[in-house]
């Protein structure tokens, strides 16, 4: 093993190559850089609609790696014993890769690196999925943040450094190893038909990103503190999509977001509190792993939640047809788009969890399998925030009424218009499109009656405080 030895770079949810810090790295040393990706338990137990993203991505990322003349290997297996048979067969001297910050990826991270080091390999990892790593984001008194405000206080005004280029090249290896075909891995078969329909809505790889970035800074963001609310209005930067596969850096956000704010544009001090959004669900994730699967708050162990997933009204919550429009029409858009309105999440998920007292976890798993913006933490914060046991939670007895929300952020019915086809007189072609995306078994037409509400919004809001003066909240 020489300084010339070549750099295996593992590639996981950072399909670009711009503000890159293990690629930027690898590049500079001027050796050979192979690039790989591991199709481990964590990938296999991704859900349907993000696996089948995914695929795009690693698919678009393959392309752009081979126009700088490298190329993708794809390996399957546990991702230690995957590496190390790549070391032996390329003779590589180093594995480089970004961090991840789930409880899952902590662990088979230190698993690979502590092997890797043992047998004399430069094991690393950088920072790159987020603003600021967790442990460096502390409280007055040394601790982390539960309060959302606080937090986003003490870091707004710190500096965050430039992105990063994007290497012109790589070099190769002399030799490229094996590696298995994507289309053989069949990461999409879990969608099938409604991956026709959600893939016209896709906005696939680095370049659509900053694309996406730079038409939000130049059209939208000065109008993004009134617009972001309203479901009917494109008024959000689309960008969740594409920071869930990082095929752009929150790095490259929140720079464009300054520039934005320095040119007195009104929306991007709010563009940039949400991008901290999202470093806070990651810091809580990282520091209280249990958000991702138990009640953050214990006291919300002993609640009665329906924890039944075939419950008709669940069922009824998951086909779109509760008979309550702003929900009904949130729910659609999911299936037709792969994403959904965040008013849309907050309605729909106080919607499960207060009026039909159902259980946060069978929504986050919902959403888990459904979103091609899937992000483990901001899923997991985003539906505690709404059901009360998280942290910083909306309060127990703020029970998002769907009628009036419909009334505020939707008064001409332009959005409920657009995703629900069922006795409209002109059916919108996104609301036909929620007919071609669903699975043919629940028997859907189009000419079907609108359902009347499971239940009814007012009935379903006092159902809720009902309970949960009941159990002392």
């Amino acid at each position: 093993m020489t300084d010339r030895s070549a750099i295996l770079l593992w590639i996981r949810r950072d399909l670009r190559l711009g503000d890159h810090a293990a690629l930027h790295a690898a590049a500079q040393t001027g050796r050979p850089v192979i690039p790989v990706f591991v199709r481990d338990a964590s990938v296999d137990a991704v859900g349907a609609a993000p696996k089948w993203r995914l695929g795009l991505g690693l698919k678009h990322h393959a392309a752009a790696l081979a126009a700088i003349g490298s190329r993708l290997v794809l390996r399957s297996g546990n991702a230690r014993d995957a590496l190390e048979a790549l070391i032996d067969e390329t003779g590589a001297g180093a594995v480089w890769w970004q961090r991840a910050y789930d409880p899952d990826g902590i662990s088979r991270d230190t698993d690979v690196k502590s092997a890797l080091r043992a047998r004399g390999i430069d094991a690393q990892s950088f920072a790159g999925h987020l603003l600021f790593e967790p442990w460096s984001v502390e409280t007055k008194t040394g601790g982390f943040y539960k309060v959302f405000t606080p937090m986003w206080k003490m870091v707004r005004d710190r500096d965050v450094a430039p992105p990063l280029p994007a290497p012109q090249q790589l070099c190769p290896p002399d030799l490229w190893p094996q590696g298995a075909n994507l289309s053989d891995w069949r990461l999409g078969d879990a969608m099938h038909r409604g991956a026709a329909v959600v893939r016209r809505f896709v906005r696939l790889g680095e370049q659509a990103a900053h694309a996406r970035l730079q038409d939000f800074m130049a059209h939208k963001v000065a109008d993004y503190d009134r617009t972001r609310d309203l479901p009917a209005v494109d008024g959000t930067s689309g960008l969740s999509e594409n920071l869930s596969l990082g095929e752009i850096s929150p790095r490259h956000c929140w720079h464009a977001g300054l520039r934005a704010r320095a040119e007195g544009k009104a929306g991007a001090d709010t563009f940039l509190k949400e991008l901290v959004w999202r470093e806070f669900a990651y810091h809580l994730m990282w520091h209280t792993p249990r958000i991702l699967s138990d009640n953050w708050k214990p006291d919300w162990d002993a609640f009665p939640w329906n924890t039944n997933d075939l419950h008709p009204e669940v069922i009824a919550w998951q086909q779109g047809r509760t008979g309550i429009p702003f929900v009904d029409a949130a729910m659609r858009e999911l299936y037709v788009t792969g994403r959904m309105h965040n008013r849309g999440r907050m309605i729909v998920a106080s919607y499960l969890t207060k009026h039909l007292q159902t259980h946060w976890k069978i929504g986050q798993s919902w959403f888990a399998a459904t979103l091609i913006d899937w992000d483990p933490a901001s899923n997991a914060m985003g539906w505690q925030w709404s059901a009360g046991s998280g942290p910083d939670a909306t309060p127990y007895f703020r029970v998002f009424n769907p009628v009036t929300q419909r009334d505020k952020f939707d008064r001409d019915g332009a959005y409920v218009g657009r995703w629900i086809a069922e006795g409209q007189k002109i059916q919108s072609p996104e609301s036909l499109s929620y007919f071609e995306a669903i699975p043919r078994s629940w028997g859907l037409t189009a000419d079907d009656q609108y359902p009347d509400p499971v239940v009814d919004s007012a009935q379903g809001r006092q159902r809720a405080l009902d309970a949960y003066q009941n159990r002392g909240f």
